[in-house]
C-alpha cells in the first residue's frame, strides 16, 4: 500500500497563522520536504519549525538556480523541469515505500508555488491532498489594514517579473493589483506604477506577518536591498475615498423588538429571533427569561418579576424612545400569553417607536411534537389562571370547547397558590368528553427536566400538573397508538 502525499500551505510566514490542519499533519508526517536556494537555508522549514518532531525524514529540494540563466542545454525552464523530475523520483520512493510525505509550501501551495510542480509530476500516482494556506497577497491586505477588494472591483494578481510593457498594460486599470516577487524587479514594477499614473496609491509590503515585517509608500522604497519575499499592493479604491463614522449615528428613536424564545434553549431558537437578540442593546423581561439569553458584556440587561408586565413594555418603550434597540423577551411565542399585547397596548402613548413581533415557537407546539400531533384538527388555546380574568369566564370558555368537541391546549393548569383548577376543568370537560379522552401532560418540554405523559381524562390526576406543565385534552376523534403516539385525525366524521 502506497503512501499519501500532502502538499501543506504554511501562510505567509507567522507560525500561528498555519491552519489546525496543515500543523497536525505536519507533526504526523514520516517524511517533511521542503525547497530552499543554494545556501540551504528553507524558509518553509522555519515557519515549520515549531510543528517538526524527531525522527522525521527531512527532504531537502535545493534549487539548482536562483536566476534565469544557466548552463543546461535545456536553457532556464529545461534546468528547473529536471530539477522537478529528480524531486518528485525521490518522493516517490518514500511514497512507495507507505511513508507519509508532506511537502511544505509558503503561502498557499497552488498560488505560485514550487509544490504545483511536484503535484503535477505525482497527484496521478498517489493519494494526494492539497491542504490551502494563507497566501501572502491576504496577509499584506492585513497588515497593512486596507481592504482588497470591495463590491464589483476585480484583483488582478501578477508576476513582477512579466515584461514591462505587460505590467503597464495590466496595471492600468482602476481596480486593485498585487504585483508578486518584487527582489530584482522592483524597479521595473515601480516605473510601471509611474507610468499608469498609479504609483502614489501603492504600497509596498516586505515579508508580511514575519519579524522583518516592514510597510511603506512605495514610491519611498530604496531599491537596494528589496527581497523576493515583497510585495507591491494597490488596495481597494473604495477604502480610500470612503468615510466611515467611528460610532453609529443614532438619528430618532430605536425600536422595540419583542421575541419569542421558544420553549427552551438555543434549539428552539429561530434564525429571526437570534438576530433580533444580537442586535440589541437592552434585553428586557421576566428574570427567568432573560436569564435564557446568552449574557453580553455591550448589552444592558433590565430583570423584572412575572407581574409588572404593563410597567415593563413601558420601561422598553422609553429606553427605546431615547435611541435604544431593546429586545423583549418572551417565553414560547410574545403573542400566546405573553408581552406582544402589553407592549402593543402600552405603544400608544410613545409614537413614533417602532415596535416588531418576533414570533416563537409555542410550548403547545412543542408538547404536541413529542406527543404526536393531537394539534391535527381543530384545536383552541386556553389559561386556567384566573390572574387578569375572573374564573368564571375560564369555566364559560373550556364548557363552550368541550361542547364544540375542540382539542384544548390549556397553559397555566396550576401554580403554587392555585391547586385546584385543574381539578374543576376536568370536571367540565367530563360533562361532555368520555373519561377515555386521550390527556397528554408535558412537564418541561425542551428542557433538562423533560417528561411527556399520556393518560385519559378520567385518570387525570391534578397532583402530578404544576406551574410548568401544559395539557393537551384530545377530541372524540383523538387517537392512541400502541406505541403510545397521539394523533387527532384530519378528517371528522
Amino acid at each position: 500500500m502506497t503512501g499519501r502525499l500532502y502538499g501543506v500551505g504554511l501562510g505567509p510566514g507567522d507560525p500561528e497563522l498555519i491552519t489546525i490542519r496543515a500543523a497536525r499533519l505536519i507533526g504526523e508526517a514520516d517524511v517533511i520536504a521542503y525547497h530552499a536556494a543554494r545556501h540551504g537555508r528553507s524558509i518553509a522549514r522555519s515557519i515549520a519549525l515549531p510543528y517538526l518532531r524527531e525522527g522525521q525524514v527531512e527532504e531537502l529540494l535545493l534549487y539548482p538556480l536562483t536566476t534565469e540563466t544557466t548552463d543546461h542545454p535545456g536553457g532556464y525552464q529545461g534546468a528547473l523541469d529536471d530539477f522537478y523530475a529528480d524531486c518528485a523520483h525521490r518522493l516517490a520512493a518514500h511514497l512507495d515505500a507507505g511513508r507519509t510525505v508532506v511537502v511544505l509550501a509558503e503561502g498557499d501551495p497552488m498560488f505560485y508555488g514550487s509544490y504545483m510542480h511536484l503535484h503535477k509530476r505525482l497527484a496521478h500516482r498517489y493519494p494526494t491532498e492539497v491542504v490551502p494556506g494563507v497566501t501572502s497577497v491576504s496577509a499584506a491586505s492585513a497588515v497593512l489594514g486596507r481592504p482588497l477588494v470591495e463590491r464589483d472591483e476585480v484583483l488582478t494578481v501578477l508576476p513582477g517579473t512579466l515584461p514591462a510593457e505587460t505590467l503597464a498594460e495590466r496595471l492600468g486599470g482602476p481596480d486593485p493589483a498585487a504585483v508578486l516577487k518584487l527582489g530584482r524587479t522592483f524597479t521595473k514594477v515601480r516605473d510601471a506604477l509611474a507610468a499608469t499614473g498609479r504609483l502614489d496609491d501603492a504600497w509596498y509590503v516586505e515579508r508580511a506577518t514575519m519579524g522583518g515585517q516592514r510597510v511603506a509608500p512605495l514610491k519611498d522604497v530604496d531599491p537596494d536591498g528589496v527581497p523576493y519575499f515583497a510585495l507591491a499592493l494597490l488596495p481597494s479604491p473604495a477604502a480610500a475615498r470612503t468615510l466611515v463614522p467611528e460610532t453609529p449615528q443614532n438619528e430618532g428613536p430605536g425600536e422595540v423588538a419583542v421575541v419569542g424564545l421558544g420553549p427552551a434553549g438555543r434549539d428552539w431558537l429561530t434564525p429571526e429571533a437570534q438576530e433580533a437578540l444580537a442586535a440589541a442593546t437592552d434585553i428586557v423581561g421576566y428574570g427567568p427569561y432573560v436569564d435564557r439569553v446568552a449574557p453580553n458584556p455591550r448589552q444592558r440587561r433590565h430583570r423584572t418579576d412575572n407581574r409588572v408586565e404593563a410597567e415593563r413594555a413601558r420601561h422598553a418603550l422609553e429606553l427605546a424612545r431615547d435611541g435604544a434597540r431593546v429586545a423583549v423577551v418572551s417565553s414560547g411565542d410574545p403573542g400566546v400569553f405573553a408581552m406582544a399585547s402589553a407592549v402593543l397596548e402600552a405603544a400608544g402613548d410613545f409614537p413614533g417607536v417602532p415596535v416588531r413581533v418576533v414570533p416563537g415557537l409555542t410550548a403547545a407546539q412543542a408538547v404536541a411534537s413529542r406527543a404526536g400531533a393531537p394539534l391535527g384538527h381543530d384545536f383552541c388555546v386556553l389559561s386556567l389562571s384566573d390572574l387578569l380574568k375572573p374564573w368564571e369566564v375560564v369555566a364559560r370558555r373550556i364548557t363552550a370547547a368541550a361542547a364544540a368537541d375542540l382539542v384544548l391546549a390549556i397553559y397555566n393548569p396550576a401554580s403554587r397558590s392555585r391547586t385546584w383548577q385543574v381539578a374543576a376543568a376536568r370536571d367540565l370537560l367530563l360533562e361532555h368528553r368520555a373519561p377515555e379522552t386521550p390527556v397528554v401532560i408535558g412537564r418541561d418540554v425542551g428542557g433538562p427536566q423533560e417528561s411527556v405523559t399520556v393518560t385519559t381524562l378520567g385518570d387525570l390526576d391534578p397532583a402530578v400538573v404544576d406551574m410548568r406543565c401544559l395539557l393537551i385534552i384530545g377530541s372524540s376523534t383523538t387517537r392512541v397508538t400502541g406505541d403510545g403516539v397521539v394523533y387527532t385525525p384530519r378528517r371528522y366524521p
